[in-house]
């Protein structure tokens, strides 16, 4: 490969990709207020937008290592990178809710096959003592460049049995879940597709304990980092990813904020976030894994939770300042989790261990947005406001925040000494 290819073209490449995942997520819950109108629905139903994002990253999200293993890192990218694009346009295009859902289904396939194989790069290449760095900044352009082309040995066979059981499952159990108490379907009928649902998950469940090579390798959950990260993580992640869907419908619909303003308030938890980015090094280094995760769970959860008292009367400037250390705290929750579940991870199991982490973790997210609809939904309903007012938001923010605090049991059962070699990378390297 040439030189610049290597070192400059194929990074931004990368980096343009995720840039554009990234800024599709934050313009859909900026403008959902908007769009809800525009397509004739509550604001609450047009969860359904960001949940089919969910399964169409749930779905492909298994394969997506052994796909990478298969054809090579720069060739799903690519692939990656055309499915997006016109799932793009199919939403722009889209003039009703069941179009928009498909658009963003396909988005989510798109999605699905660009951080995680990004992440599998990663974690291929970087030594371990530099992990928590290579987190931080999630593409690290002079590492991508000379490794974005190799493939692995052939990965063998896919596991079509796993990939339909665990797809199918997780995919009616998440759509289902974010139809209950809706408009759309029947609460029947969603009940019906969320039992059905966990019943296919626990059919993989025992599946996979069964076969060799299972397209989510489960038994890796044995490994105590690797628990710790994708367990523990789960419960905060079920809470932090309600918030990029309650925050800016709060501040539109409780408080009357054009979308430009609400925009203005929500990027200052991005300030924040940065901020942490450049000293979590540091803080693990000094404090070590389990006491951060433990200790900044709890503030993280009060942070989220803080958001339910702001209030008509509440100075602009002050809900900035918030949102800004509402940043700051998750920021160092999700380095230290993203970071902790490679740390005795083998080499060779990388692929299989950042799908399983990858499915989780997006499943979570999902579920926060989901759980938090409801909770929005049925504060609505009690309150009995003709309309969607702020103080139907308080109890969701309470409900998701403490969701964070859920975490601190998981990541307790970890040894002190968890994760020790990246952290003595991060203090040479802080």
């Amino acid at each position: 490969m040439p030189l610049a290819i290597g070192t400059f073209i194929v990074p931004l490449i990368v980096a343009c990709a995720m840039f554009m995942e990234n800024v599709d997520s934050t313009v859909l819950v900026t403008s959902l207020p908007v769009l809800a109108r525009d397509l004739g629905h509550d604001p609450i139903t047009l969860k359904l937008a960001i949940t089919a994002y969910v399964i169409g990253l749930g779905v492909f999200i298994p394969v997506c290592g052994w796909v990478a293993d298969r054809y090579g890192p720069r060739s799903v990218f690519r692939t990656a990178i055309g499915i997006f694009m016109a799932g793009s346009l199919m939403a722009a295009a889209s003039t009703n809710l069941p179009l928009f859902v498909v658009a963003r289904f396909v988005q989510g396939i798109g999605g699905a096959m660009m951080v995680p194989v990004g992440r599998i790069i990663i974690f291929r290449s970087v030594p371990k003592s530099d992990f928590i760095r290579a987190v931080n900044y999630l593409t690290v352009p002079a590492l991508l460049g000379p490794v974005v082309d190799v493939r692995e040995a052939h990965p063998g066979p896919l596991d079509w049995t796993g990939f339909v059981l665990s797809a199918s499952g997780a995919s009616l159990f998440m759509l289902g879940l974010s139809l209950v108490g809706g408009e759309l379907v029947s609460d029947r009928l969603s009940t019906a597709m969320c039992v059905l649902g966990a019943v296919l998950l626990l059919v993989y469940w025992r599946y996979a304990s069964r076969v060799e090579r299972p397209v989510l390798d489960l038994r890796l959950l044995r490994i105590p980092s690797f628990h710790a990260s994708v367990a523990g993580g789960s419960l905060f992640r079920i809470g932090l990813g309600a918030v990029p869907f309650l925050l800016p419908l709060a501040l539109q619909e409780g408080l009357g904020m054009t979308p430009f303003a609400a925009g203005t308030i929500t990027c200052a938890s991005a300030f924040g976030s940065i901020f942490m980015k450049t000293i979590a090094s540091s803080v693990l280094a000094r404090f070590g894994f389990r006491r951060v995760l433990m200790f900044n769970a709890v503030l993280a959860g009060c942070a989220i939770a803080s958001y339910g008292l702001f209030g008509p009367g509440t100075p602009h400037a002050v809900i900035w300042f918030v949102v800004l250390f509402g940043g700051v705290f998750p920021s160092l929750q999700f380095t230290s989790l993203n970071s902790l579940a490679y740390a005795d991870i083998p080499s060779r199991d990388v692929g299989r261990a950042t799908s399983v982490a990858s499915v989780v973790q997006q499943i979570s997210l999902g579920l926060g947005v989901t759980i938090a609809g409801i909770v929005l939904q049925i504060s609505h309903n009690v309150q009995g406001h003709p309309t969607i007012v702020w103080s139907d938001f308080w109890p969701a923010f309470l409900v998701v925040g403490l969701f964070s605090l859920a975490s601190i049991p998981v990541t307790a059962k970890l040894p002190h000494n968890s994760g020790e070699e990246l952290a003595r990378g991060g203090r040479g390297k802080a």
